[in-house]
Order: C-alpha cells, then structure tokens, then sequence
C-alpha cells in the first residue's frame, strides 16, 4: 500500500503487478479495495498491472464530504488523475455495482483514457432505487440530526474511516452537523435523481454514448440483477455480456466475496477480452 495526493486529498492505493497494460479495479459501495485484491491477483498473474485505491471517504483515504456532484464523478475524475500520475493511460478501468457506474463515468468524462470497461454486478431497478439512497444517505442524516457529529464518528462506517486514517477523526469531529447534513442532503437528491435509469446513477443517453469497448458480467441478487446487466448490454453498443454460471436469488443484496467460486471464470473472461481489446 502506499499514499498519494490526488486533487488535494491523500488517497491509500496498491498496485499489483510489475508490467503490461493498466487495469483499475473499483470496488462498490463504501468499502474500501480489499475485496478486489484476489481478483487483482489473478490478473497480475496474467501480464497485467492493476491499480486498486480507496476512493475518497473510504477505506484508509482522506474524509472530504463535499456535495457539488455525485460521488461517483468525483470517483472518477480521481482515479483518472491517480492513473495519470502513474502514466498509465489509457487503461483498462473496472468495477463492481458502485465501482461499475464509476468505471461508466470514467468512460463518458474521459473516453480518450480507455482501452476497456470491465463491468461486475451493474446496478438498477426499483428495489435498488428504494433501498441505495437510505444506506448511503438517509440513516447518516437522521443520526446527524439526533446525535451531531459525535454520533457520526461513532457509527460503523465512519469508525472504520477513523480507524484506518487517524486524520479523519479530527476533520469529522470539526465539521458543523448542519453543513454535513446539508451535503448529505444534496448528495442524496443528486442520487436520487439518477436512481430510476435502468443502469443507476447514470442518464440513457450517456449510457449510449459509451463507446469504449465494453463487457459486462452481470450480477444475481435485488440490488444487481441480472436484468440490470443485460439492460447495459442492450445499451452500450458493441458490448459483451457473460453471465455467470448462477441463478438471480430473492435477497436484498449477495457480498462480493460470495463470488470467490467464480473468480477465475471472471479472470477468464477479462483476460480474454482484453486481450482482443488490446489486438484491436
């Protein structure tokens, strides 16, 4: 692991392999890049270069709670200054559900910096929709409003950002409840707006105008089904899709590491596509 400053922040990444084309792996939610670190393995193990970090307000990377857009554009926008101070674009840029969109905005902000996606898990739908801007957003402004910035810091995710960057703690604890309301409340709105497009969090039109090439493996559970990932196929033109050997299953939401048993199929896939993707 190591630290750099990207766009003013510290932001904790890895990267795994010696030499060949870049790839950047994006996990989803607000976790931090552990759960990626075998796949990023088994690509490295194949000639690739991967690139894993912390997004901003995850992980062991810098707090800025800020609302001017959604975070998954200042995601973006971050990874690709990370890979360009590492001179390595174009890259191959991946992710799962969060990770996805973020991969797809990549792509429509900066299109001339991508060899590939490399989508896992593409989110959408109505359960989806009901259930990401509560989770990411509601709970966090009713304990704001009840408790202040002391009962912030004491809830899990914002334990663990204090656990992992000492530096964290002091800018939580000095931040005004109500500007951090406030952003939360801005950041929700923005989701929201975005939350019932069939690929969430981003516009058909900007869908359809990836044109990077393009695989998806779509996901099994109510917050990435299946559909979600076929709807991106349907829009992305000249996009692949490989479905995974597995039933969608009724449950709110299947962790990532429950696909261990098919990561080497989904190093396969890439591995295979990219590899077309870099003979052109």
């Amino acid at each position: 692991m190591a630290i750099t400053n990207v766009r003013g922040l510290n932001i904790n990444y890895e990267i795994i392999g010696t030499e060949g084309p870049a790839v950047a792996l994006v996990t989803g939610g607000r976790r931090g890049y552990a759960e990626l670190v075998p796949l990023a393995h088994k690509l490295a193990a194949n000639g690739y270069r991967v690139f894993l970090h912390d997004r901003r307000n995850t992980g062991a990377s810098d707090i800025l709670i800020k609302g001017e857009e959604v975070e998954e554009i200042t995601w973006a926008d971050d990874l690709h200054e990370l890979l360009k101070q590492h001179d390595a674009l174009p890259a191959f840029i991946g992710g799962s559900s969060a990770g996805a969109r973020t991969a797809m905005l990549f792509a429509i902000r900066h299109p001339e910096a991508v060899k590939g996606l490399l989508l896992l898990r593409v989110t959408g739908g109505k359960f989806a929709a009901g259930r990401l801007p509560e989770n990411y957003y509601g709970q966090y402004i009713r304990i704001a409003e009840e408790g202040g910035m002391e009962a912030i810091c004491a809830t899990d995710q914002y334990k663990e950002r204090i656990e992992s960057n000492a530096a964290n703690k002091e800018k939580l604890e000095n931040m005004d409840s109500a500007e951090f309301i406030s952003v939360m409340k801005r950041l929700m709105e923005m989701f929201i707006a975005g939350a019932d497009t069939p690929v969430m969090g981003i516009s058909n039109d900007n869908v359809r105008s990836i044109t990077a090439p393009t695989i998806i493996i779509p996901g099994n559970d109510n917050t990435h089904s299946s559909a979600s990932g076929r709807t991106a196929h349907e829009m992305i033109a000249g996009s692949e899709i490989h479905p995974l050997p597995i039933e969608d299953v009724d449950v709110p939401l299947i962790p990532y590491e429950d696909w261990a048993p098919y990561e080497a199929e989904i190093v396969e896939t890439f591995v295979e596509f990219m590899g077309r993707a870099e003979a052109g």
